[in-house]
């Protein structure tokens, strides 16, 4: 006997407003959701993944996103003809989801324990105590440090990793039948993301549940997925099981999608060894404190940086990987003067910069850029992009013509068109946000490219195609970079050498030839096997169809 699908999506549309890019955001989806099954629906941003999982809880992001066809039917009942108080008896106790950003999902000015309670009092009627085992129980099964802790704590006071952990326990601290996961790893470093991605497969095991996996990560598809979806432009262009979709797509786009995640296998080895070191730095510290010593609160001092040393050639890209709180930002702002180190050396071209006056400095901006990780937060949004552009040359001194000039010459070096110019930020994709923003960093003509997770935010396909245009400048303008990341398949395609850092110290550093092949420090293991499906990359079929042209 075939036991019926715990959901299935038939022919479900999403309208959009009249003046969107098209008519639908999502398109006659078809899909079904079985018991003990994690279904993973892949594609970039805007191609309807996050709306079509939402749109099953009655998620709209506004009343001009809505269902104009179609049927989403829960062991039966059309989700879509239910009224709102069925609703959120539904949302939570028999289908739950997680968010992609925690820290804006969670309340900020409530404690964690009394938000998972919030959950159990709404759908429950446990006592007080009762209930407060009960988060205690959830909170320990997703593998919280002192679940006692967490439970007084605010948002604010967890990591990344430990607020996801949070959520996943108010997902399911009702054993809901059906999870929604919507992006929830795309932030978290690569140890953290593991261990998150266990956490789900384990508790979907344990559970029974039925699991949608929305990404755009084809490492972490292959990790946890039984089967895929893949979806273009509100469609779905192919879906089957994992091993299908992994090992023989069938879609063109499925196998650019594919082809476009970078390899942990390093690429062809540069030599640097007799080109000039540009950049020294040299017994880096650098500390913060937290907190205030007013009403006999506790101050605390953080040690970003202890003792940072490492150099750089010209020509060369060194990469600098580690979790967050690595300290890997701190170095890169020290580097570029957005930070004071307390002591140590930053030599450019053989110049002390640490103990250079704003003045001094000046002419040391010119020669040392920084791409920012969030290319609309860094970008004016009042200003034009020209605006944004010239700014740096006018301020040096570049006549305004001349400074224009410069602007449409780097606009079309970054693979846009002149008419982007006069448009705004807001105007353009992630991906195009991360050119301009690269544009504006070679306005000046630097010598040295500081990149802090240029491409942690963007899909597969356009951070390849980012990387590849870096790859290209480099190339022709003959830039030495230092590249941060926490995505080690990253910095296996652009960096030549790599740093590794943990709590503030550099662990492990060489090659990235030498340091992805025989990694002398644990901690450099630990990082190179929590890759998600490090195993599928390796694989015949995933190098194959790396080199497959589409």
């Amino acid at each position: 006997m075939t036991v019926p699908p715990l959901l299935r999506i038939e022919g479900l549309s999403i309208s959009l407003p009249a003046n969107a890019d098209r008519r639908y955001a999502v398109e006659d989806v078809s899909l079904s959701l079985s018991r003990n099954e994690i279904l993973c629906v892949v594609g970039e941003s805007g191609s309807g993944k996050s709306v079509m999982s939402r749109c099953v809880l009655g998620l709209f992001a506004s009343r001009h996103v809505m269902p104009c066809a179609g049927r989403i039917l829960f062991e039966g009942e059309d989700l879509l003809q239910a009224a709102p108080e069925r609703l959120r008896a539904l949302r939570g106790n028999r289908i739950a989801m997680i968010f992609q950003e925690p820290m804006t999902a969670l309340n900020p000015v409530l404690r964690i324990g009394a938000q998972i309670d919030e959950v159990l009092e709404v759908h429950q009627t446990a006592d007080k105590m009762a209930r407060r085992i009960r988060v205690l129980e959830m909170l320990a099964a997703v593998h919280l440090p002192d679940p006692e802790k967490i439970l007084t704590a605010y948002p604010h006071q967890l990591s990344g990793g430990q607020r996801q952990r949070a959520m996943i326990a108010m997902a399911l601290a009702l054993q809901p039948d059906i999870l929604i996961a919507d992006e929830p790893t795309t932030a978290l470093d690569v140890t953290t993301q593991a261990q998150i991605l266990a956490l789900i497969r384990e508790v979907q095991r344990k559970q029974g549940m039925g699991v949608i996996f929305v990404t755009h990560d084809f490492g972490v598809v292959a990790e946890v997925a039984d089967r895929i979806a893949v979806m273009q432009h509100g469609r779905i262009v192919e879906q089957g099981t994992s091993n299908e979709v992994l090992s023989r797509p069938r879609a063109d786009y499925t196998r650019t999608l594919l082809a476009a995640v970078p390899s942990l296998t390093p690429g062809p080895k540069r030599d640097f060894s007799t080109a000039a070191v540009v950049v020294v730095v040299k017994d880096l510290n650098k500390s913060f404190r937290t907190g205030s010593s007013w009403f006999g609160g506790a101050v605390r001092r953080v040690d970003a940086l202890a003792g940072v040393s490492f150099n750089v050639r010209r020509g060369e890209t060194v990469g600098i990987v580690g979790e967050s709180g690595s300290g890997k930002t701190t170095v890169a702002r020290c580097i570029v003067r957005l930070l004071e180190a307390d002591s140590g050396e930053i030599l450019i071209n053989g110049q002390d910069i640490v103990s250079l006056d704003q003045r001094a400095l000046r002419p040391i901006r010119k020669r040392v850029q920084m791409v920012f990780q969030d290319p609309f937060g860094s970008l004016n949004p009042r200003r034009t992009v020209g605006q944004l552009i010239q700014e740096g040359p006018i301020v040096h001194g570049v006549t305004v013509a001349n400074a224009r000039a410069r602007t449409v010459e780097l606009l079309e070096l970054v693979g846009l068109d002149q008419r982007a110019v006069d448009r705004y930020p807001h105007e353009f994709s992630g991906g195009q946000r991360q050119r301009i923003g690269l544009a504006r960093a070679l306005a000046l003509e630097p010598e040295i490219l500081v990149a802090d997770e240029p491409v942690s935010a963007l899909d597969v396909s356009v951070q390849a195609q980012v990387l590849s245009l870096l790859a290209d400048i480099r190339a022709r303008l003959g830039l030495t970079i230092v590249f941060i990341t926490h995505d080690l398949r990253v910095a296996s395609q652009v960096c030549d050498s790599v740093a590794v850092m943990r709590h503030g110290r550099i662990v492990e550093f060489g090659s990235v030839a030498d340091v992805y092949a025989d990694p002398k420090h644990a901690y450099t293991r630990e990082l190179l096997d929590s890759v998600p499906g490090r195993l599928w990359s390796d694989s015949n079929d995933a190098k194959n169809l790396r080199g497959t042209a589409v």
